[in-house]
């Protein structure tokens, strides 16, 4: 134990802006995949076939956007912010390439996709009064303009609504997550911006994990069959249940908020990332399409990923930014 702190104290000193807290988390990620890629392999080689050989796929992506993520992270703030940009641009391009949108639209794509520089630099500079009202305001009403003036109003209101709608979800929805990563120790002492991000990351994605697994194993009580099938009653409530308790007992230790704050935080995760789950299910059963892309070895694209991400990140944001707990 005393040379593992060493090994923390030595990180720490090597890349100050992340705390002991957030270097003993990223080992504590790292050492999960660890084990699981070890039970991974071992139950392959005891009863292989379709199934282990999927779930080891997946595991082994997670070591990618876990080492992207951790990397990122390790090297300062504005790595993950640019590395954040990437992700939103992959994901806008994702969405766009679902969604109707007519041929004309394609030469007003050079304004949609350079909203994202201009999103994250207003992010990184700390100017919240552009960040709030660039694409929620500026390219709501200036958008439909530009292709107003082209005169051409058949499907005007369908690819309108597309682009923009494309642009909150994986823009500026996306953003907040690259937001706290600037917020310092004197909003969350226990870890600073990466904290954050960290603490949200591990939530979103256990509520997501715990979702499908109590719903797998559980649950019989469709909430959605329409949309998402194997959504189910035990495993949005066990699925919440869980990011409740690991909200409470990981708050004091990545974020702001003591165990009873972080453990009602973790409920509003819970039901922010189901929503943004089944919103995106929605688009891809209108669009007849199971995966977003094929990006991302066993887990789909970027939308199949992010998804919840687009309705937490900025519940959480907003949570720490005006103090409302």
């Amino acid at each position: 134990m005393t040379q593992l702190m060493a090994w923390v104290d030595q990180a720490v000193a090597f890349r100050p802006h992340l705390t002991h807290n957030v270097v003993v988390a990223m080992g504590g990620v790292i050492a999960f995949l660890i084990v699981a890629t070890l039970i991974g392999q071992g139950l392959a080689l005891v009863k292989p076939g379709k199934f282990m050989n999927t779930v080891n796929t997946r595991i082994n992506a997670w070591w990618v956007m876990a080492g992207l993520l951790i990397g990122t992270l390790v090297l300062g703030k504005r790595a993950f912010i640019i590395f954040m940009g990437l992700v939103s641009f992959l994901a806008l391009k994702e969405f766009l390439s679902l969604v109707p949108t007519r041929r004309s639209d394609h030469r007003a794509l050079f304004w949609t996709y350079g909203a994202i520089p201009v999103q994250y630099v207003a992010l990184s500079k700390g100017w919240f009064g552009l960040f709030i009202v660039y694409i929620p305001l500026y390219h709501l009403l200036v958008g439909p303009l530009r292709l107003a003036l082209r005169q051409e109003t058949k499907g005007f209101v369908s690819s309108t609504t597309n682009i923009h709608w494309g642009m909150m979800l994986t823009v500026f929805c996306l953003s907040h997550l690259a937001y706290m990563v600037t917020l310092g120790e004197d909003i969350n002492p226990a870890g600073g911006g990466p904290g954050l991000v960290l603490w949200l990351l591990l939530l979103t994605q256990l509520n997501d994990v715990s979702q499908f697994l109590w719903g797998s194993t559980l649950g019989k009580r469709k909430i959605l069959p329409q949309v998402s099938p194997n959504k189910t009653v035990v495993g949005l409530l066990g699925g919440v249940l869980n990011t409740t308790i690991l909200g409470a007992l990981t708050a004091p230790f990545l974020s702001p908020f003591d165990t009873l704050k972080g453990a009602l935080v973790g409920f509003f995760i819970g039901f922010a990332g189901f929503a943004g789950d089944i919103v995106m299910s929605s688009v891809k059963r209108d669009m007849g399409v199971k995966d977003t892309s094929d990006l991302i070895p066993g887990h789909g694209g970027i939308l199949d990923r992010v998804d919840s991400l687009t309705y937490t990140a900025p519940v959480v944001f907003y949570i720490i930014y005006f103090g409302w707990l």
